[in-house]
């Protein structure tokens, strides 16, 4: 017993940074040697992508609790940005052309959070409803956007950084780590910062934070620019890296759900649980998929098959948040207590 509590108090004291150090390691090292093409096109693109959008609304929502529902829309933005700006601006590096999209999606992002100067909650989610509505109408109306294609489809750029070409799954799952683990990483520097602190104060109680000295109005619109900011790179990844193609559609009111639900599921103010949340969203589906195809496949036409597969993920998530409204992070930590406790009292 003495042996079990002594590595468990080793454990506990091991360095917070080498669980995700060893994750990293796997995910650079590993995956890319092991992974079928069907990984990365089918599950690790596109939870990489969700993801990051799932960090960029938690800022927004979970940190600073600004209810939004226009998430698809700032991925557009981001989207559709980074494919004009490598377009028009001759000689301009991928990279560059994702900061600037970015950085348009955040000044949108400060344009329709404006109203959360004035509205809260529930009206507040509804006026940021109008940005999912406004970005896909206009993406729509002005073809210059989508280069005058008549379809309004357009191919994704090739990612191309210096005279490396990432345009196979692997180069293109490696570059989508890359920027996750680095909008990851500024964003917990960030949440532990007094930014995010002063987003912690306005969410729990503003007429506090005012007396405090937090500047509230502020602290609003640089939490919507920053959100906005991650999910528009998001909104880049989406397409360049996972549909290989931009179109309005892509980015419509179910997306904002779907980024919406995962920071729900994993867990509001935590960084952790917009992986957690997207490894659910991402991955269970598949599975509800295959599953249904074996055992109902020659009963049921595809179509049945894909309304059933909603209404069991929907009933499941509705159990899930009845049984832990705190979210996958909370069950995560309960279980890692629990094992602890039990080799303590071992």
């Amino acid at each position: 017993m003495a042996s079990i509590t002594h590595d468990l108090g080793r454990t506990q004291m091991l360095p917070r940074w080498l669980a995700p150090a060893a994750l990293l390691a796997v995910a650079y090292l590993v995956v890319p040697l092991v992974g079928t093409n069907y990984l990365f096109e089918a599950i690790l693109l596109p939870f990489l992508a969700l993801s990051l959008a799932g960090v960029g609304l938690n800022i927004l929502t979970g940190y600073a609790g600004q209810v939004s529902l226009g998430s698809a829309a700032f991925m557009a933005v981001g989207a559709f940005g980074a494919y004009n700006f490598n377009l028009r601006v001759e000689g301009l590096p991928l990279i560059a052309s994702i900061v600037l999209a970015g950085l348009s999606a955040a000044a949108i992002g400060i344009i329709f959070g404006l109203p959360s100067l004035r509205l809260k909650g529930f009206y507040l989610a509804v006026s940021t409803l109008a940005a999912q509505f406004f970005v896909q109408w206009g993406l729509t109306k002005f073809s210059w956007f989508s280069n005058d294609s008549a379809s309004g489809v357009i191919d994704a750029p090739p990612l191309r950084i210096g005279g490396l070409t990432l345009d196979d799954a692997i180069g293109r799952y490696l570059f989508a780590l890359t920027v996750v683990t680095v909008l990851t990483f500024l964003a917990l520097r960030l949440v532990s910062s007094q930014t995010g602190r002063n987003f912690i104060a306005v969410r729990d109680n503003e007429t506090a934070a005012r007396i405090i000295g937090v500047p509230v109005l502020k602290t609003k619109l640089l939490a919507f620019a920053i959100s906005s900011f991650i999910i528009g790179v998001a909104g880049v990844l989406w397409a360049f890296t996972y549909l290989r193609t931009v179109e309005p559609a892509g980015f419509n009111l179910d997306r904002s759900f779907q980024v919406l639900f995962i920071i729900i599921i994993g867990g509001l103010a935590s960084i952790r649980g917009a992986f957690l949340g997207a490894a659910l969203i991402v991955v269970f589906p598949l599975f509800l998929s295959r599953l249904g195809a074996f055992f109902l496949g020659d009963i049921f036409d595809s179509g049945v098959l894909d309304m059933s597969q909603r209404i069991v993920l929907g009933s499941l998530i509705i159990l899930f948040l009845i049984l832990e409204p705190d979210g996958l992070v909370a069950l995560w930590d309960g279980n890692i207590r629990r094992i602890g406790s039990a080799l303590t009292r071992r």
